[in-house]
């Protein structure tokens, strides 16, 4: 059941008692009394056929209709078998008839003729927009620890239409490093971006914004001995005054890390082996 429909139901049965004491002023028991077995009379008979399946496919029409009949058989059936003795309705019985059947009415008109609800605003469609990075792979090496960066992109999320910015532009890529020390392990700590302008100068993040840092602490990336490689995904903050055209000029990469002496041993210990059983 729809709420139109229960509330089509409810003013039909507010309408049916008003206009009970109306038409048949003699044998009721007041305009409250006459509200309540409308409405009763009404819902009840519109829940009554509602289960036994008359009402499934009903339209608002058709229920209002039924639910106005339920509304009249129940109000006509206290005027017949339990009247009352009074000779007619107070005055003030009938302006506050009058006055609620304007009301309903009035509620009616307005749900029937009123403005028409808008439909809900939709969804703004949020979209990628991607900037390719010249060159996409670069080699870095800093002392003995060398490497590359490569499939470097820079995207930001925005409202489609509009242009509105809704996620602030990010550089993306992956760092390959290795250290190429005979005799040194290397302890990698963290790593840093600055954009540079053509002037030599930083390009500064707006406000707000983190600083684009990056720890290289993680499982199989902590610590490199000779010859071992590792790989850390970058993801980091990208100002938006570098997208500009012909502002950013180059990418410093700035990172850590700790040498300490790398030593391999060679021991003999004498063993023999027992008759099997």
């Amino acid at each position: 059941m729809s709420f139109a429909m229960f509330v089509a139901w409810v003013l039909v049965g507010v309408v049916a008692g008003v206009l009970a004491g109306l038409v048949v002023q003699r044998g009721g028991y007041g305009l409250k009394r006459d509200v309540i077995l409308g409405l009763v009379g009404s819902v009840g008979a519109s829940v009554i056929l509602r289960t036994l399946g008359v009402l499934t496919e009903a339209g608002i029409v058709v229920g209002a209709i039924i639910a106005f009949v339920g509304a009249a058989i129940l109000i006509g059936a206290q005027r017949k078998f339990w009247p009352t003795e009074s000779a007619g309705e107070e005055k003030a019985d009938k302006w506050w008839r009058w006055g609620l059947g304007a009301a309903v009415v009035a509620v009616v008109a307005w749900m029937t003729l009123g403005p028409v609800p808008q439909p809900a605003a939709t969804a703004a469609v949020i979209e990628d927009k991607t900037y390719t990075v010249t060159p996409a792979s670069v080699k870095v090496q800093a002392g003995i620890v060398t490497g590359e960066v490569i499939e470097m992109k820079v995207a930001e999320r925005i409202e489609k239409g509009s242009d509105r910015i809704v996620t602030a532009a990010k550089l993306t890529g992956t760092l390959r490093m290795k250290n190429t020390s005979a005799n040194q392990t290397v302890r990698l700590l963290e790593g840093k971006l600055r954009y540079i302008d053509a002037q030599g100068r930083p390009i500064k993040l707006e406000d707000a914004r983190t600083e684009p840092t990056f720890k290289l602490a993680g499982y199989g990336t902590e610590r490199l001995d000779p010859g071992q490689e590792a790989t850390q995904s970058l993801d980091v903050e990208f100002p938006a005054e570098a997208l500009k055209a012909k502002r950013l000029k180059e990418i410093r990469l700035e990172f850590s890390y700790i040498p300490s002496p790398y030593r391999e041993e060679t021991v003999n210990f004498a063993v023999s082996i027992g008759a099997g059983k």
